[in-house]
């Protein structure tokens, strides 16, 4: 059962309205999704639809000598066979940041699984066998890996024609971006310290697993341009890269959000999308591509793996001294979104502590390992993993307990951040610590306990992955961490949003539209409710998202509710404006009833439960409406500096605290999380059931890289080797613990409502926090995760 504490917070569009904000609204996709009635991606249909199929490398470097597609081109049910030497523009990169990203591999492929040919066929094995007859003669080329060999004098450079900002601040071409920040002097406050801890860690790649795979519709049009349906992080990204690759204006690609089936960062980069266009404006035909899960692995970028070093003084007292580190993140064959991780990495490497002198760098490689970009955390999981191992060390060290330490160093409101920035909104770490440790711990030997007649399903933990003998040791662990919330280093970061009101049978009715991806985290609903909140109707219709409104931005950094919310609000508000102008002019200004409707109007408080106020505004929307669309922003930020890191990078912070009860059977190696009790600060709670669902959906994707996810690939062929669900592991409802959750709402003065992005800080802090337990039962180091039977049990 989750808890949620409530401080007051003013908010003066408040709403006596149902189902608005503050209240625990349902879902208007719930039913559908649990019932499997839903229609996602992959569901689309179109009359003569084709087909389509990618062909990939099934090496990870390799020199493409010649391609030959005569058989495949042969085969009855094909339409089209398209390879490089067939796209229709000169632009054949594209890229979320840097267009590094091939459409299709040229003269080399960089990665396995990297997409090499497409086609398009009358059935779904049709292409498949089809793109099984293409013939490529591939040369293998020395594959990068690791730093060591992306740095090695004899390296072969991936990119060696790049050239673009990021190139003066690396010191190597397979260096893809670089991030320093220094603040006081780490090497003078070392001289400090009466205890100085370091270690070094590691973090697997991890896949966002999200449930539907990678899918969309594209739809030639009478016009030369394309219509593509599509599931997506962000249609107005996508749309940016798609069509310079197909040589269309942006206004002949139109493009419609389709059904989502969960993202997490892995939809934020273009996949099918280019090539489903490509093959429907060759064939004429619309074209519908689904991947396989085999193939969503090849898909998408995953989570970067990393390698960390870190080092930190404290004095005898508990108070840090200095924090030096150093983050290699594994960026993969192309960019993605590498330089904004490195970023979140460098700016939030020590966590939510007061530390005035540290020493950072971090950076990420081209490799020929799978791209690496956007999941949910960003950076920022890597970075606490290492930080919060480094807290329990130090804490050890000096024999205090690991959450008073923690408290003893927790910033607050006021604290400078490492690159000078001053948070200036509530940053409640202690209390977060305090709140979890006092949640009451489930009891020990529970199957003991119940006198073996319980049954384990209904116990905490469930079936996961544990025994029930004599050398089962539970293990309690602590962790806390820091998240930025929104684009930062001074990207625009708007959305926007355009608000219709209209008298529809007698009732007013608002029609809401944004871009906004709904992803399964609950945009559509929170949306409506600010608009019932601000418009004071019952009646509010959520439009598709399409590329027909301006962009609202993507789905990730938790921004959405916040940045896309905060247009919705803001349109609400010139909407009501127009309609008290509207009043004014039918009404004049003595109208007894209207005056009535104005003073509500104005105060963002109509009612609409009958009576004079909501017929005034009926009448007043007779036979018009009153639709305004608007951008809006939230408070700008800076880039950070190259050399110094300095500058006020970040909008917003979100900070979380995990406690973790384990039990782990030291002979077999298995480990059975009970429990992951969570305290996180959410500003304002819109919808506290929903945010309750996101708070434990992050921490169970924490809990999947503490103990069972990751990509493996082959360090001497980076050649991906469990890239299905049968080999890739992630937690089922029977691995999930018990998830008490204690919410806190101390509002942000600058955000929309006080709220604070919610979704992504109990990924960080979740992971941690299990292994520190893993630690407490075995009293090993385990610096790295996922932890697998084989660390616990040394064979």
């Amino acid at each position: 059962m989750a808890e949620v504490t409530r401080t007051p917070v003013d908010i003066s569009q408040g709403s006596r309205t149902r189902g608005g904000i503050g209240e625990s609204t349902p879902r208007p996709d719930g039913t559908l999704k649990v019932t499997g009635e839903f229609a996602y991606a992959s569901d689309l249909w179109h009359e003569d639809m084709l087909w389509g199929h990618t062909l990939r490398s099934p090496h990870a470097h390799a020199e493409i000598r010649s391609i030959d597609v005569s058989e495949a081109l042969a085969q009855a049910g094909v339409y089209a066979v398209l390879t490089h030497e067939d796209l229709p523009a000169d632009t054949r990169h594209y890229g979320l940041e840097i267009p590094d990203t091939p459409v299709l591999a040229q003269d080399r492929v960089r990665h396995h699984g990297e997409p090499v040919a497409l086609v398009a066929a009358d059935h779904p094995e049709t292409a498949r066998r089809a793109a099984a007859k293409i013939r490529v003669d591939y040369a293998e080329l020395p594959v990068v890996t690791d730093e060591a060999t992306a740095l090695a004098p004899d390296a072969p450079l991936l990119h060696p024609d790049r050239d673009d900002h990021h190139a003066p601040h690396v010191p190597h071409p397979n260096v893809l971006h670089r991030q320093p920040i220094v603040r006081g002097d780490a090497a003078a406050a070392r001289e400090r310290a009466d205890v100085v801890v370091s270690g070094e860690y590691e973090l697997g790649m991890q896949d966002q697993a999200f449930l539907g795979p990678e899918s969309g519709l594209a739809v030639p049009a009478e016009d030369g341009g394309v219509d593509l349906y599509v599931a997506t992080q962000w249609l107005h990204s996508d749309l940016r890269q798609i069509a310079p690759v197909l040589g269309l204006p942006p206004s002949m690609v139109r493009m419609t959000l389709s059904g989502v089936g969960g993202a997490f960062g892995g939809r934020e980069d273009v996949s099918m999308q280019i090539h489903a266009c490509l093959l429907a404006l060759r064939t004429g035909k619309p074209v519908k591509m689904v991947y396989n899960r085999f193939e969503s692995f090849f898909g998408h970028v995953h989570r970067h793996p990393a390698k960390l070093w870190y080092e930190h003084g404290a004095t005898r007292d508990g108070r840090l001294t200095h924090v030096k580190c150093r983050i290699v993140l594994d960026g993969g064959a192309y960019a993605s979104a590498s330089p904004a991780v490195v970023g979140n990495a460098a700016s939030l490497s020590i966590g939510p502590y007061a530390v005035d002198d540290v020493d950072i760098e971090a950076l990420a490689l081209y490799t020929n390992n799978p791209p690496c970009g956007a999941m949910r955390g960003f950076g920022a999981v890597q970075a606490c993993f290492a930080y919060e191992a480094q807290m329990d060390k130090v804490a050890a060290e000096l024999g205090l307990d690991p959450v008073e330490f923690r408290q003893r160093n927790a910033m607050s409101q006021g604290t400078v951040m490492p690159t000078g920035q001053v948070v200036d909104s509530p940053a409640p770490v202690a209390e977060l610590l305090r709140r979890v440790k006092a949640m009451p711990l489930p009891p020990e030997r529970q199957w003991e306990a119940a006198g073996g007649a319980a049954d384990v399903r209904a116990l905490p933990g469930g079936l996961s992955n544990t025994t029930h003998g004599e050398g089962v040791v539970r293990g309690v662990g602590y962790a806390v961490g820091i998240k930025n919330v929104g684009f930062s280093e001074g990207f625009d970061d708007y959305s926007t949003a355009r608000v219709r009101l209209e008298a529809i049978g007698g009732e007013p009715v608002a029609i809401v539209h944004t871009a906004m991806a709904e992803v399964g985290q609950g945009g559509v609903t929170v949306h409506a409710q600010i608009a019932r909140t601000e418009l004071g109707v019952t009646q509010v219709t959520i439009h598709p998202a399409d590329t027909r409104v301006g962009s609202a931005g993507s789905t990730s950094a938790s921004r959405q509710t916040y940045v896309t919310g905060g247009a919705i609000k803001h349109a609400c508000e010139a909407v009501r404006e127009r309609v008290l102008e509207l009043g004014r002019a039918r009404f004049g200004s003595y109208h007894p009833a209207w005056a009535t409707a104005e003073l509500l109007l104005e105060s963002g408080k109509v009612v609409t439960d009958g009576g004079e106020v909501l017929a005034d505004l009926v009448d007043v929307l007779e036979g018009e409406s009153v639709d305004i669309e608007l951008e809006w922003r939230h408070r700008p930020t800076q880039p950070f500096d190259r050399v110094t890191g300095q500058g006020d990078g970040h909008v917003q912070y979100s900070f979380a605290a995990h406690r973790a009860v384990v039990e782990v059977d030291t002979e077999l190696g298995l480990v059975k999380v009970v429990e992951l009790a969570c305290a996180q600060d959410v500003g304002k709670a819109l919808n506290p059931l929903s945010v309750v669902g996101q708070i434990q959906g992050g921490t169970a994707q924490g809990l999947g890289l503490a103990v069972m996810e990751e990509i493996v690939v082959d360090p001497r062929t980076a050649r991906v080797r469990n890239p299905s669900f049968t080999d890739y592991l992630i937690p089922t409802i029977l691995d999930t613990p018990t998830i008490p959750v204690d919410v806190l709402e101390l509002a942000d003065e600058h955000a929309p409502y006080g709220l604070r992005g919610v979704g992504e800080a109990p990924t960080l802090s979740s992971t941690p926090a299990v292994v520190s337990a893993i630690r407490a039962a075995t009293g090993l180091a385990l610096n790295r995760v996922p932890v697998r039977p084989e660390h616990l049990t040394g064979t």
